[in-house]
Formats: C-alpha cells, sequence, structure tokens
C-alpha cells in the first residue's frame, strides 16, 4: 500500500472526523479509508486513533503523527503544483482586487497590456478603496497603497507613490496661498477617509515634523470625488502624484508648501503565501513589478526625496 496515499488519508479522516465523510471526499469506499488507517498503525506500531460507535479521537501519538504529516502533505502539493506548472502557459480565472482610482487610471492600461501577452487568462477585476481578505474573498492578488497590516501574506513592493497637497488657482485666489502647514487649519480641506493618518496631515521640514489635523470640507473614500472638488474650487487636496499630477503639470491645481516633504507612501502587490506561485499569479505580479517597479515620482517643483518607504 502507499504510504504517502495513506497519510492523505488519515489526514482527510482527522480533519473531517469520521470514517464516512473522509470516503465520501475521496470518493473510496469505506473499507479502502479503513485498511489505509490500519496500515499506517501496524507499519508505525502505534495506535492513531480511538474508536468508538459514536466518536473517533486522536491518541497522543496520533496526534503527535497528524502535526508532522500536515506541512509534509502541503509541501507535496505544492512541489506538484510548481512540476504541473513548468511550461504551462498563464491560463485560467485571476482575481483582482485594486483601489478605484489607481485601478482606472494605471492597472487598466497594464492588464491590457498583460492580456495582450497572456490571451488564456480572464481577469476578474474589483475596484474598492476598503481593504479585503484576500483568503477569505477568494482573490488570487491585490494592489495595496498605503501602510500593510501584519499579516502572513506575502507583499511585493512596487513604486512608492509621491503625496501632493494642492489647490486650484480659483481657490487660492478667493481664500489665499498657506505658507506653513498650520495655515490649513485656516482653509477648507478635501480629505480621504480612508488615510491611515486620519485627519492629521504630516509635514517634515529641516528634520522637523509638522502634525497639522486639518478641518475637512467634504470627506470622501474615493480620490477621485476629491479631485473633482478641488478642481471646482472647493478647498485643498492631499493626494498621490498619480491621482494629481497631470493637473498640477496642466496648471488646474497649484502644488502648494512646497518646501515641506511628504514621505512618499508605499505600494504592493499581496497575495496569499504559497511557496509555489500558479503561472497566472506569478506572470501577474512580474508585469506589475515590470510596470510599476520604478522609483517615486518626484513632486513638480521639489527635489525628489531620498526616502522610498515607510
Amino acid at each position: 500500500m502507499d504510504t504517502h496515499t495513506a497519510m492523505q488519508t488519515y489526514a482527510k479522516v482527522v480533519e473531517l472526523g469520521s470514517f464516512a465523510a473522509a470516503a465520501d471526499k475521496m470518493g473510496q469506499a469505506r473499507s479502502v479509508v479503513t485498511r489505509q488507517i490500519a496500515y499506517l498503525e501496524q507499519k508505525y506500531g502505534v495506535r492513531l486513533l480511538n474508536r468508538t460507535t459514536r466518536k473517533l479521537s486522536m491518541t497522543d501519538a496520533g496526534r503527535a503523527f497528524y502535526e508532522r504529516v500536515r506541512p509534509i502533505l502541503a509541501e507535496v502539493a505544492d512541489l506538484e503544483l510548481s512540476l504541473q506548472a513548468e511550461g504551462q502557459r498563464p491560463s485560467g480565472r485571476l482575481r483582482v482586487s485594486a483601489p478605484v482610482s489607481f485601478g482606472i487610471l494605471h492597472l487598466g492600461p497594464a492588464i491590457a497590456e498583460y492580456l495582450q501577452a497572456y490571451p488564456d487568462v480572464i481577469i476578474d477585476l474589483d475596484l474598492n478603496d476598503r481593504v479585503v481578505d484576500l483568503v477569505e474573498d477568494g482573490y488570487d492578488i491585490a494592489v495595496r497603497i498605503g501602510p500593510l497590516q501584519d499579516s502572513s501574506l506575502v507583499a511585493r513592493p512596487l513604486a512608492p507613490q509621491q503625496l501632493l497637497v494642492c489647490a486650484a488657482p480659483d481657490y487660492l485666489a478667493r481664500h489665499g496661498t498657506p505658507q506653513v502647514p498650520e495655515d490649513l487649519k485656516q482653509h477648507r480641506c478635501l480629505h480621504y477617509a480612508y488615510a491611515s493618518t486620519g485627519n492629521e496631515w504630516h509635514f517634515e521640514k529641516d528634520g522637523t515634523t509638522h502634525l497639522v489635523r486639518v478641518n475637512a470640507a467634504l470627506r470622501a473614500n474615493n480620490g477621485d470625488v476629491l479631485r473633482t472638488a478641488a478642481l471646482a474650487g472647493h478647498g485643498i487636496i492631499l493626494q498621490p502624484e498619480f491621482l494629481v499630477g497631470d493637473d498640477v503639470r496642466a496648471g488646474r491645481l497649484v502644488p502648494l508648501l512646497a518646501d515641506y516633504a511628504h514621505t512618499p507612501i508605499s505600494m504592493y502587490a499581496i497575495y496569499p503565501h504559497r511557496r509555489f506561485l500558479s503561472p497566472k499569479v506569478r506572470s501577474f505580479v512580474e508585469h506589475l513589478e515590470a510596470r510599476f517597479g520604478g522609483p517615486a515620482p518626484a513632486a513638480p517643483g521639489r527635489r525628489a526625496s531620498p526616502r522610498r518607504s515607510r
């Protein structure tokens, strides 16, 4: 009898709590499952399971055996997946989560390029600024901008994003131009609801950090909404360069407080931990690194900061 197969059967019996459930799950007769467990017990000379008509439980030896066998089985499964994937072209459905504004402006064109190279992949893209649970919600990969929470997920760093504080010329003509960060307390500000720092805007100059608690004339969980309000002259905005950079370069928005620096916000490709990635996930991550793996863009009129993450 094959020992590896018997180990798989034993793990399934433990996880499902019965011989019958394991037999159904594995498409085998219950007698086959029983023989495989008996084979392991005879091979190693220990009782692994206590059996009664109403209850099934592991012995101490059975519990220790299961704890050792489980990672071995997972390792073998990953190895088999890796070997099967060698030489295979990426294919199948790839579920991706990304922030709304970045997804529309930048990830969309990147996905179009990826599909041109890998037409057998079907991408299911969900744009949402909230942080999704990749494992629970069934995503293969996510693009996240900002600080990461500790988790077992794998995070591949992409280019950090420079933050810009700016406003429309019309707003500045009516309300004046702030000269120092503390002046923002007297202004109408447009605040991103999911900012990790709350309604505090952070500035640095000559080694000194300035924390300003702004008054939000508009609070929204989407950067495009804030950008539209800023362009209409409703207040001062603090958003990534990828969202407002074109407006600054075109003069539709004016950069403010140029002598004060902002720490760029980090951007990552996130995916569940797998030692051997499927071809579709691996190729998509590599595509994101090639497309967005450069240095953080410098703010217009300001030297690039040497800091690359926080």
